[in-house]
């Protein structure tokens, strides 16, 4: 009798552990972009660490903080991913460029003009960049969003595209750089959260980011004019370490796939707000988000839109069909090219 109770206990114990296990929730460790900017506090931030836990009754909990709590500058958060020591980032493209070209396709320096196009450029390049992630970094790609605008914000007057020449500006990424070269300036490689004091100090004469970033990081306290020439987009991923994605279910990577999707489409739809609002706050206008700015505000004249087209085609895609060679710029001509009309072309 004792035997057959103590057998049945042990039965028991193991049908409750094993319960256990399977109720326990997926735990996702994440790195997200700047604390301070809209994608992390609307969207990055909230979905990880509250939305996921509620709609999915527990099964699935995030732990996400910014790279700026975490003290990371961008650059190296892929290799971390890679490595196991996160789950989950979100980042730049331009800031994994360094390991391969391919990854500037989706947001090549003034060649997309308008969020739209920028969004059928993203999804057409999508399926070039998932398998650049899994191959390179050993991860599944998940999202691809856009910050604002990408724009000039500097400190020394700046009346036209020819007053750029001769000076030094802070870009992110190489095909950034290869915009500013083709205007006469100098490009220079500075952290997001430097630049103000880059600026202060005269490191930099200008920098380009996006709108919103712009005003809310305040380089408005330092920089005088804002040149609205759009020259990028800050296109960004969302990508898990594939041994993550692959210990998930069927069932949980199509559930997790969904609520993406759909993040993905409310932080595009929010980038589309955000450009008009941002400009307006940092240039002394209406501004219903905070304090106002008081930059001078300088449109780009039609020759100078005519000068920054010329420079798209013949420096920036041209450059960066030379770094990612003839089979990456044939698969951007049969996808990004075909919405653009543009051909990239290796020599």
């Amino acid at each position: 009798m004792k035997k057959t109770i103590k057998t049945a206990l042990v039965g028991l114990a193991l049908a409750v552990a094993g319960s256990a296990a399977a109720q326990k929730p997926v735990i996702i460790k994440g790195v997200g972009t700047w604390g301070n900017l809209s994608p992390y506090q609307l969207h990055e931030g909230p979905f990880w660490n509250e939305y996921i836990a509620k709609a999915s009754e527990g099964r699935i909990v995030g732990e996400m903080k910014p790279q700026t709590e975490l003290g990371l500058k961008g650059f190296e958060i892929m290799r971390l991913v890679k490595n196991g020591v996160f789950d989950f980032a979100y980042g730049l493209p331009g800031y994994v460029a360094a390991e391969n070209a391919v990854f500037e396709g989706a947001d090549l320096s003034s060649v997309t003009q308008d969020i739209e196009t920028q969004r059928k450029v993203a999804d057409a390049y999508f399926p070039i960049l998932e398998k650049a992630f899994a191959d390179i970094y050993n991860a599944k790609l998940l999202q691809l969003y856009t910050f604002p605008s990408q724009m000039l914000w500097c400190k020394p007057e700046i009346k036209n595209i020819d007053d750029l020449a001769g000076k030094k500006i802070r870009v992110y990424a190489t095909s950034l750089g290869d915009f500013v070269e083709g205007v006469g300036g100098v490009s220079v490689t500075v952290p997001f959260a430097e630049v103000v004091p880059a600026l202060e100090k005269g490191v930099v004469d200008c920098g380009i980011t996006g709108t919103m970033p712009a005003y809310k990081a305040k380089w408005g306290q330092v920089a005088t004019h804002a040149y609205t020439m759009r020259v990028g987009w800050g296109l960004s991923f969302g990508a898990m370490n594939m041994d993550k994605w692959k210990s998930l279910s069927p069932e949980t990577q199509a559930y997790l796939k969904g609520e993406l999707d759909a993040l993905t489409d409310r932080m595009w739809a929010e980038t589309a707000k955000e450009d008009s609002v941002a400009v307006s706050c940092i240039t002394g206008g209406e501004c219903p988000i905070g304090e106002p700015a008081n930059m001078t505000l300088v449109k780009p004249s039609k020759e100078d839109l005519a000068k920054r087209d010329q420079i798209a085609t013949d420096v920036v895609l041209a450059r960066w069909a030379e770094r990612c060679g003839a089979e990456c710029a044939q698969q951007w001509n049969e996808t990004v090219g075909k919405i653009l009309g543009l051909t990239a072309k290796a020599k």
